[in-house]
């Protein structure tokens, strides 16, 4: 029997099925690990990271454990692998929309919509990001620091540049930003998508434009 899952990045997979004489068929390399990624991802999304077991994962992946351990040591290492793998998608989105448009006003809106588009089209994806259970992991938070580090610079730099605010300002602005769209779009998902899409993306725009662009204007003497 075929077990279907959801990769993190590449959709829906399914796993291999097992041979006539019941051993598991091998795959290639790459697409052995995309599938255990994907089953863990499910996993996780299901029961948490405190709640899941390698023996779940390795059941859903329709292999052996000892298959699994070659891959991943441990169920952390699956958990960072897949952390990993989203922060570098959302953050990649993010990126391309600052760099998207020379119009500031455009530059907000492509912004708060990359990441309110990554939510909508896999909400899970997002929930573990940010309302993971394991959050205060010292190598979890790092990386969301990180993610959060490099966001905020590439939007200061937009703001330092076309603005006489200083570089701290700037970053400040830039991490301020990132807060707005996750609550948002958090209290979104909270709400069951009760505004459309585009409504919301354009709500949320509009208050951060309305900040964002006057700041400079009524920006307190240094």
């Amino acid at each position: 029997m075929q077990v279907s899952s959801t990769d993190p990045q590449k959709g829906p997979l399914v796993s291999s099925d097992p041979s006539p004489t019941g051993r598991t068929v091998r795959m290639p390399r790459d697409e052995r690990r995309r599938q255990l990624l994907s089953a863990a991802h499910k996993v996780f999304v299901d029961s948490g990271y405190h709640g899941a077991s390698m023996d779940e994962i390795a059941e859903l992946a329709q292999v052996s454990k000892p298959v699994l351990y070659q891959h991943f040591p441990g169920k952390r290492d699956l958990y960072l692998a897949i952390l990993d793998s989203h922060v570098e998608s959302l953050l990649s989105k993010l990126l391309d929309a600052v760099q998207s448009t020379d119009n500031n006003k455009a530059r907000v809106r492509a912004t708060i919509g990359a990441y309110f588009e990554f939510v909508a089209s896999d909400s899970q994806a997002h929930r573990l990001l940010f309302e993971s259970d394991v959050a205060r992991d010292p190598d979890v938070a790092e990386r969301l620091e990180n993610f959060n580090q490099t966001f905020a610079e590439a939007v200061s730099r937009v703001v330092h540049d076309q603005t006489s605010l200083p570089e701290s300002s700037s970053i400040l602005l830039g991490h301020a930003l990132i807060g707005m769209s996750q609550v948002a779009a958090r209290a979104w998902l909270d709400q069951e998508r009760s505004v459309d899409l585009e409504t919301a993306i354009d709500l949320v725009s509009r208050l951060a434009w309305r900040g964002i662009g006057r700041v400079d204007q009524e920006a307190p003497a240094e």
